[in-house]
Formats: C-alpha cells, sequence, structure tokens
C-alpha cells in the first residue's frame, strides 16, 4: 500500500512538538516497512492550502491509496482515501489559539467526510464524539511516542550540569516550563502557585521558561513583576533540541497547565527523564501523565502550590514508575496504530 504523507506541519508556523512528532512517526513507519510512505512537501513559497488543492493529482500521478493528513485539513475532493488528525478542541476549553472558524469546520464536517480519523488521546476523542453505534468506527486514539534522546540517566560523557552556566540557571529546584510562551500555556497560573509557595515561605524554585521572546511572554513577565516573582524567574530563549534531554534530566518539575492540550509531548518527555509532571486534574496532560504525574486545579493558587510542594517532595520516589510508564509509548507503537488505520479502509 502506497500511502502519500503530508509532511507540510514539520514547517513554521506549526509547534516544534507537533514537527517532531511528525517527524517521528513518518520515521518509524518507514523504519517498519509495512506502508509505503511516500514523503509529501509544499514547493518553498506555497501554503499548505494551496498544497492540499493538489492532493487529488498526485494520488493519481503518484499510484496512491490515499493521503495522510497530519491535521484536521485535508483535500476536500478527489481520488484516494483521506485521512486526518485532530490534535484538539481549544475552544472547548476557552483557548482562543487555533480556534477559529476553519478549524471549528474540519473538527466538525471534516471528520465527517475523512475517511479516517485519528487523535492522540481518548479526552479529545470523546469531544470529537464521532463515533455511534451501528456505524463503522473512524475514530481512532493513537497516542505519541517519546523520543529516544530521553534518557533518565545522562549517556556517557556527558554532564547536564554544563548547562546550567550555558543556559545562566541557578542550582536550586528548577520548574521547566518548556514553550510556555503562549497564552494557552497558562504560566499565569503557575506564577499564582509559586506565589502562594513563597508567601507560606515554602521550597525556594526556579522558573524557566523556554521558547522565543512573546507578547504573551511578556505579560506574563509582568504579572511575575507584580507578584515579586523576578528573581525566581529565568527566560533562556530558544533552547537547542539536544540540550533538551538534559534539562529535563536537570528539572525538578515540569508544570504543564495548559488551557487545552492535545497530548502534551513535554510530560512524556519529563517523565522519560525521570522527572516529575504537574498537570490539571481531568486534563488531557493528566491522562497522558497517568498514575505517576501530580495533579492539581490551575484555577486554585493554593492547589497549584500544593502539587509544586507534592511533587518537590515526592517525585524521587516515584521516578521508577514515570520511567516505566513513558517506556510504553513508543513512536513504533504510534506507527503501527496508523498502519492499522490504513488497513481498515481496503
Amino acid at each position: 500500500m502506497r500511502v502519500g504523507f503530508d509532511l507540510s506541519p514539520t514547517l513554521p508556523p506549526h509547534s516544534a512538538g507537533i514537527a517532531r512528532a511528525v517527524e517521528s512517526t513518518v520515521a518509524a513507519l518507514e523504519m517498519r516497512g509495512a506502508i509505503e510512505v511516500v514523503p509529501l512537501l509544499p514547493p518553498k513559497g506555497m501554503t499548505p492550502r494551496a498544497f492540499r488543492k493538489g492532493h487529488g493529482q498526485r494520488v493519481r500521478d503518484l499510484d496512491l491509496s490515499g493521503i495522510h493528513s497530519f491535521t484536521s485539513a485535508f483535500a476536500w475532493s478527489g481520488p484516494g482515501q483521506r485521512v486526518q488528525t485532530i490534535h484538539e478542541l481549544p475552544w472547548r476549553h476557552g483557548c482562543q489559539e487555533n480556534a477559529g472558524w476553519r478549524h471549528r469546520f474540519w473538527a466538525s464536517l471534516g471528520a465527517r467526510r475523512a475517511d479516517g480519523v485519528v487523535t492522540a488521546s481518548k479526552i479529545v476523542a470523546d469531544e470529537i464524539g464521532l463515533n455511534r453505534s451501528g456505524k463503522r468506527n473512524k475514530l481512532h486514539v493513537i497516542p505519541w511516542g517519546v523520543d529516544g534522546t530521553f534518557f533518565a540517566e545522562p549517556p556517557d560523557g556527558v554532564i547536564d550540569e554544563v548547562l546550567l552556566g550555558t543556559y545562566s540557571l541557578p542550582e536550586r529546584p528548577l520548574l521547566l516550563c518548556p514553550g510556555a510562551v503562549r497564552e494557552k500555556k497558562n504560566l499565569g497560573a503557575l506564577l499564582r502557585g509559586v506565589a502562594e509557595l513563597v508567601a507560606r515561605k515554602g521550597p525556594v524554585v526556579q522558573i524557566v521558561i523556554t521558547g522565543p521572546d512573546t507578547p504573551d511572554l511578556r505579560t506574563s513577565l509582568g504579572l511575575a513583576q507584580q507578584l515579586g516573582l523576578a528573581r525566581f524567574i529565568s527566560t533562556p530563549g530558544n533552547i537547542e533540541q539536544e540540550h533538551l534531554p538534559g534539562l529535563m534530566r536537570l528539572a525538578s518539575v515540569v508544570p504543564v497547565l495548559s488551557h487545552s492540550e492535545g497530548f502534551a509531548l513535554p510530560v512524556l518527555e519529563a517523565h522519560a527523564s525521570g522527572t516529575a509532571t504537574l498537570t490539571p486534574t481531568g486534563s488531557v496532560q493528566a491522562e497522558t501523565a497517568g498514575g505517576p504525574g501530580f495533579h492539581c486545579d490551575p484555577k486554585s493558587p493554593p492547589s497549584v502550590a500544593d502539587g509544586i510542594a507534592q511533587a518537590l517532595k515526592e517525585g524521587e520516589d516515584r521516578r521508577t514508575k514515570m520511567i516505566d510508564h513513558a517506556a510504553a509509548y513508543t513512536w513504533e507503537r504510534t506507527a503501527e496504530g496508523i498502519e492499522k488505520v490504513w488497513e481498515s479502509l481496503k
């Protein structure tokens, strides 16, 4: 079976997490060889929307069974089967990012038009709500995997602590917040929780926010100033990808308190690194974290403070369980799930 895989999400402005997931999934599919992967990338300067319009012709010219889209949008008409990916429904959680009418259209009518629909979490699958008794089950929950570079112990010859100097980080418990420079990441909830922790004279921590300078980040830094937390904040900017595993190991807690997520890859990467996570109770992030994770109510600063304190105190006790939990999530497993989707469309 020859399937075209639209790799547009590996290009800007898509997030680094989505790009990593697409690249890792395709690499695993190619390694397994059950599907003949035909990579499809738009020429320089062509928009993904314009690129999708040509998918019907590509199906004919390349003799493809269909097109696999790693986003919710796909070619509406033309030959071949269509599989879409719905990562999240942010408007269900009061989140404005990626909540425009186009995304709502593709998540609703598009999901009914597609031959197969993939999502990474059970919670999002329930929100999509496609499956009905008596109808073919075309909605598939296929969790993401964790990259093999995330280990609980550094490789031979690697000293993680060097990164403290590289990124000017203090030697105190680090709360690592990957990419928390967008409003949807809900950094304000963490800041208010840490302010509560400071008021209690609890553990002294350092909040490390990675990612580029953005208006949302500046708003959060203004809040940190108001809360008297400026000295507890580090903003090292974009992190080199090869440094991320080491920073995950150095961190004491990785809080992911986002308003909306589709899977929350940093949660899995943290657990693979033996590092505790803090997620909202009942969220997609909590689903990914599973039993070893620590949870809180992001709307309650005391609850966030309690969650941080508990994770700092008990994280080491759950370390083995976190590592074992993450080990079950592999990109090979993700690839196998996608193979089954396409097999079901024969």
